[in-house]
């Protein structure tokens, strides 16, 4: 794996094995949040009138970021992610439960796909914008193998990582398939919520259950404890794109 294709699609480990983790945890250090940080019960929405609830998300060997700001458009705020040969994102101050507050609400647009951009391929696994759902390992629901796992990590490290994750994003190539593994990690699994080039530049709403998607994905219920991350990212394929945000909502309904 060199800088240019690490794994970054991902802010998850990978369980097969100590040294797999080890390597794909080398992008969780970074996220500056942990997942325990002011958990609510109602959810929120977050309609990017500033960066103040956002913290950045960078990666070990990947020098250029992604620049994320806001931007007022009919009055409201945007929040504009733009990616340059570059890679990194932001994370949410605030974690919620999955089993309460399910629904994730967002409205996006984004100026283009990428041409050599390909969701089965490392290579390829870039996206003018994705939505992430980060969900919280639980020490106490997971089996002696993985707690073994776990516990090394947070001896190294400090702090446990994150157990998994739903990706959704707006997919650069139209694969008959909804979801598919994560190429660099079957723990984070990809939601192909846009496909191709057909809608871009509209902006569009969107509403997922995340823990029916999760419970699709995994086949098993999911850690109570997650959070919100976003990324535009075009390092792999050394393309670029601008990807829009007009607001986040987690919600029970």
């Amino acid at each position: 794996m060199t800088g240019r294709q690490r794994n970054r699609g991902h802010i998850i480990p990978a369980c097969a094995g100590l040294t797999i983790l080890t390597l794909t945890l080398l992008s969780l250090l970074f996220i500056a949040v942990p997942l325990d940080a002011q958990m609510t019960e109602q959810g929120f929405r977050e309609e990017f009138e500033s960066l103040d609830n956002w913290k950045p998300l960078t990666f070990p060997k990947i020098p250029l970021h992604s620049i994320y700001s806001i931007q007022k458009e009919g009055g409201k705020g945007v929040l504009v992610a733009r990616s340059d040969r570059s890679a990194s994102g932001i994370i949410y101050n605030r974690s919620f439960n999955i089993y309460k507050t399910p629904v994730v609400k967002w409205k996006w647009k984004v100026s283009n796909i990428f041409q050599k951009g390909d969701e089965k391929k490392k290579s390829g696994d870039d996206y003018p914008l994705r939505v992430y759902v980060v969900f919280k390992y639980d020490p106490q629901k997971a089996g002696t193998f993985e707690q073994a796992q776990y516990n090394a990590l947070k001896l190294f490290y400090g702090e446990y990582p994150p157990h998994s994750s739903l990706n959704y994003i707006w997919a650069n190539k139209k694969y008959p398939e909804r979801i598919l593994p994560n190429p660099f990690t079957a723990k984070t699994q990809m939601i192909l919520q846009q496909k191709g080039a057909e809608r871009v530049g509209t902006w569009i709403d969107e509403k997922v259950n995340a823990l029916e998607d999760y419970r699709r994905a995994f086949g098993v219920d999911p850690p109570m404890e997650a959070s919100i991350a976003v990324m535009s990212d075009a390092d792999n394929t050394g393309e670029k794109a601008t990807g829009y945000l007009e607001y986040i909502e987690v919600t029970g309904r």
